[in-house]
């Protein structure tokens, strides 16, 4: 078994055993391209590497042996492109199987690949361009998206390659000095030589760059070197609990770090297969038949898909196969835990973690969920929560959760951020890690998240965590999403303000306003209800998802 040579121990007698004695052995010049997929292929060429379908009905299946040969093309053709070791690369690909196998080739070519998102306007192509020196993009074949490029490169200089991928647009008339990969795949080479010398990848050479996604401030650039794939595999095993053989899916775009966690490296490094849905617009319906057509056997989405899929009809049988499912993004309300637990028989296992890392909280196999806990510490991160004066918080105390790393950083972990090292600094420093998040623990040991440092309000001398307002609001019917906030108040120094979407059905009015700030007060303690309750037909997300809390923040409209 491949994963054997990474993990001198598969097999665990519990959480303890688990925390202390679980080890990655990381060898020299490790390559996820060469060492995982085109191994695999030459051990099981067979296997089901991943299977891909869309809205339109088609469908692509890759055996890794498939996988390994067309990134060896890919490798090929964009070496003749110019590409070179250490060159950054921008992949805008969504959700299309193209995005492996240029991932895959920009590994063998010891590239630093950037994932990003096809939302991003001109001015952030060109801020990317520039504050990462991108050489080439490869991108879907979009003309809207192919011109933003164009105008983005025009603005800060020309790239080395423009590399369109895909099937036509039918408005997509081109535009100069694109190149197609699937031609430039047909007429390069089947085999790719694994590079030697000073072409060879080094461990802590950079291999990816994720921009994040920027709820305050510009965007930052997250540094990841070559031994990051490796970090991942407790995050598949042991949180997804992704099986040889199984199938594996993620819900995530391919420009952002969920698509990591979930759709390539700890998948295939425990020998599971990846499914991948390609939609433009997310149905639930839709999704739960990829589930039940394909025979997912484990899956993970954040909690606002997970609420969608459990207002859809989940017939008894439909999802037979499924034998786990995991929750990440933001914290999961108990309501949807529930729900989806009687609809399934499966509880859903929560994680935590940041673009920075791979999990390093999470619900694994030797305890019981606890609806909204994220669990407990993945082996190799040292968690601890710490007070604004430094000191460990003691348990039912909030505090921000740091990861020490004096004594060793975790496989996964960041290097830095990129060209910035006084932010890098500010955040790590004296070999502890702040990741900005508060939580707190208890007894035994689980964590619950309360927000972001910034999202915690003051309210009367209270510390009021926008997340168990949220879980309780939740709860009402009539609550499809929401957003807590803080906003200004004379007396109090900041009130507790809601923002609310709606379930279908339900009409805006004073009385549900009311009946809301009711249900908050009979829920949790009385001083953490509502003052302030807006109901909105959407919530202001950034382009990953995330719900943007800064611009939720002030008076309310009504």
């Amino acid at each position: 078994m491949l994963l054997e040579r990474f993990l001198p121990r598969l097999n665990f007698a519990s959480y303890e055993d688990f925390a202390h004695h679980y080890e990655v052995r990381v060898p020299a010049g490790f390559n996820f391209a060469f060492d995982v997929v085109d191994e695999t292929a030459r051990l099981h060429p067979q296997h089901t590497a991943l299977v891909w379908c869309d809205d339109e009905g088609r469908e692509r299946r890759f055996t890794f042996s498939e996988m390994g040969t067309a990134s060896s093309r890919a490798a090929n053709f964009l070496h003749a492109c110019g590409i070179r070791k250490g060159m950054p690369v921008m992949l805008v690909l969504k959700r299309r199987y193209e995005f492996w196998i240029a991932l895959l080739a920009l590994h063998k070519l010891g590239a630093v690949a950037i994932p990003a998102t096809h939302l991003l306007t001109v001015k952030d192509f060109a801020y990317r361009f520039r504050a990462a020196e991108v050489q080439a993009v490869l991108c879907v074949r979009d003309a809207d998206l192919r011109r933003r490029v164009d105008e983005a490169e025009h603005q800060t200089g020309r790239l080395t390659a423009k590399i369109a991928a895909g099937d036509p647009d039918g408005n997509d008339t081109g535009t100069g000095g694109w190149l197609d990969f699937a031609t430039g795949l047909a007429a390069s080479p089947a085999e790719f030589p694994r590079p030697h010398g000073a072409d060879a990848v080094r461990n802590d050479d950079t291999s990816l760059l994720y921009f994040t996604s920027g709820t305050t401030g510009l965007p930052k650039m997250v540094r990841h070197d070559f031994a990051y794939p490796l970090g991942h595999i407790h995050t598949a095993r042991f949180w997804q609990q992704v099986e040889p053989g199984g199938l594996h899916l993620t819900v995530a775009d391919t420009g952002w770090a969920k698509a990591a966690w979930g759709k390539i490296y700890g998948q295939w490094l425990a020998g599971a297969a990846v499914m991948v849905y390609d939609y433009d617009r997310f149905d639930a319906g839709r999704m739960l038949g990829v589930l039940e057509r394909y025979g997912v056997t484990s899956f993970c989405a954040p909690p606002t898909l997970y609420r969608y899929l459990i207002r859809e009809a989940i017939r008894p049988g439909m999802l037979d196969k499924l034998k786990h499912a995991s929750v990440a993004g933001e914290p999961l309300n108990p309501e949807v835990y529930e729900r989806f637990r009687q609809l399934t028989g499966l509880c859903l296992h929560e994680g935590y973690g940041q673009t920075e890392m791979a999990l390093a909280i999470g619900t694994f196999p030797w305890f019981p969920p606890r609806p909204g806990s994220m669990g407990k510490p993945a082996p190799g991160y040292d968690i601890d929560l710490m007070d604004e004066n430094g000191s460990t918080c003691p348990a039912g105390v909030t505090g921000q959760i740091v990861i020490r790393t004096d004594k060793r950083r975790p496989p996964g972990m960041f290097t830095g951020y990129h060209r910035d090292p006084e932010l890098t600094a500010r955040v790590w420093n004296n070999g502890v890690y702040f990741t900005g998040d508060v939580a707190w623990r208890d007894a035994d040991g689980y964590y619950w998240f309360v927000g972001r440092m910034d999202d915690v309000i003051k309210s009367s001398g209270y510390r009021i965590g926008p997340f168990e307002v949220e879980s309780a609001l939740m709860e009402h019917p009539a609550v499809l999403e929401c957003a807590v906030t803080g906003v200004p108040d004379p007396d109090r120094g900041q009130a507790v303000k809601a923002t609310v979407v709606l379930a279908k059905g339900w009409e805006a009015s004073p009385e549900l306003a009311k009946a809301l700030q009711e249900h908050v007060r009979g829920t949790t303690a009385p001083y953490k209800y509502p003052r302030l309750i807006e109901f909105v037909c959407e919530l202001p997300k950034t382009i990953s998802g995330k719900i943007r809390r800064v611009a939720l923040r002030g008076p309310s409209k009504d």
